[in-house]
């Protein structure tokens, strides 16, 4: 494929829902010279899912390829038995060999939802580390200094409160920068979070003699609590398998603050049509919920096509616009995860026991989001949000306990 150097798509590439580069200006002049760049993304698969905060790189990685770059997706198979250290308070449960097969099992189809996977490199870092020697090894050890692992933020707040850090945690960051060896990476992107580790790439492969990579570093996008990082720890995230009408409603149930930014990182919807609905929404022209109806709309063909887009809006409206809810519902604070209906309705206050739950479901009296819920048993996907209704008058919206 020919390299496309227009400096419009360039500028759009290096600085729509992007944190930083390094470095800038050098990368800037590469897209620009007709060079085809080896452009890496590595993601561990320490869950089955990939969310949309998976998406923003992810999204980026497609832009290279729209370029004409060549994207690399690193599956990092070996150090998700690790797992990446940054933001922990605590050293990871090590995962095992076959609980990362079971996790990475679908990733590439959930990938290929985003980047074109037919025109991806895909590298498992099995390849070498499986292979890799002791000697070797500490070949690799050599290249960073303890201190230089452990001035990170995180591990200086497990040391100061006397809390482990592991060998295998400190050997994490190597082990990355050893993979962008590997492939010849001249450029890698991935998560603000994630600095440090990239900048760790740069060091490894100055030290195996090789061109240092540039970096890309992309916005971190909070979750349907509008307070923390998406992610599947803290019940807030969206996955891209999730069913288009779950997608539409967990998208419209994030705070208005999130509007510009979901629609600047995971659509692509224009600059100025985003500056345009801002400004719209800050002067009260249109609704905030409207405009949260077209990025729900947005997002949901981007991951299941037009179609089922416009079914999940039919559905939104039809539920929630219709047949108005109550302007002040209840809260209740639960543990964001998949559960019995009979269990959500006792911990949501709407059944005092399993038999007055299975009751009120049996006489179909029972809604979630709108819909009636004929089956005691069926496990209810519960996100931040969920409206939970038994007859006409009771209501209970969930709130991540």
């Amino acid at each position: 494929m020919k390299i496309i150097s227009d400096e419009k798509k360039i500028k759009t590439l290096i600085e729509r829902a992007v944190s930083k580069i390094v470095v800038k200006n050098n990368l800037e002049s590469l897209l620009k010279s007709g060079e085809k760049l080896r452009v890496k993304f590595g993601i561990d698969p320490t869950a089955p899912d990939i969310h949309l905060g998976h998406t923003v790189p992810l999204l980026k990685l497609r832009q290279f390829q729209d370029l004409g770059h060549q994207a690399v997706l690193i599956i990092g198979d070996f150090t998700a038995r690790i797992g990446d250290p940054t933001g922990r308070f605590e050293a990871r449960k090590p995962l095992t060999e076959i609980e990362v097969k079971r996790n990475m099992k679908n990733y590439l189809k959930q990938a290929a939802k985003v980047i074109d996977i037919k025109k991806t490199e895909i590298r498992y870092n099995s390849e070498w580390f499986d292979k890799m020697t002791a000697r070797a090894l500490l070949e690799l050890t050599g290249k960073a200094t303890v201190q230089q692992v452990t001035k990170r933020k995180d591990f200086k707040n497990r040391i100061k409160e006397d809390a482990d850090v592991t060998g295998s945690e400190i050997m994490y960051p190597l082990l990355q920068g050893y993979d962008s060896v590997i492939v010849k990476s001249d450029v890698e992107i991935g998560g603000e979070d994630q600095l440090l580790n990239l900048l760790m790439g740069r060091r490894i492969q100055r030290a195996y003699n090789i061109t240092e990579q540039d970096i890309l570093t992309t916005w971190l996008i909070e979750g349907t609590d509008g307070v923390k990082k998406m992610s599947k720890s803290s019940g807030n995230y969206i996955a891209v398998t999730e069913k288009p009408e779950i997608m539409f409603g967990k998208i419209m149930s994030i705070p208005d603050i999130l509007i510009a930014k979901y629609f600047t990182a995971l659509t692509p919807i224009s600059d100025e049509e985003i500056d345009k609905i801002e400004a719209d929404i800050n002067s009260g022209e249109i609704n905030p919920r409207d405009a949260k109806i077209l990025l729900s709309f947005e997002i949901v063909k981007t991951y299941h096509g037009e179609k089922k887009a416009k079914e999940a809006a039919e559905e939104f409206e039809r539920i929630f616009k219709r047949h108005e809810l109550p302007e002040n519902i209840q809260e209740v604070s639960i543990t964001i995860k998949p559960r019995k209906l009979i269990e959500l309705l006792m911990q949501a206050g709407l059944a005092s026991s399993r038999s007055e739950a299975r009751r009120k479901v049996l006489e179909n009296a029972v809604k979630v989001d709108g819909k009636v819920k004929k089956d005691p048993e069926e496990v209810i996907d519960v996100y931040e949000g969920a409206v939970v209704q038994y007859g006409k008058r009771n209501f209970r919206k969930i709130k991540k306990g």
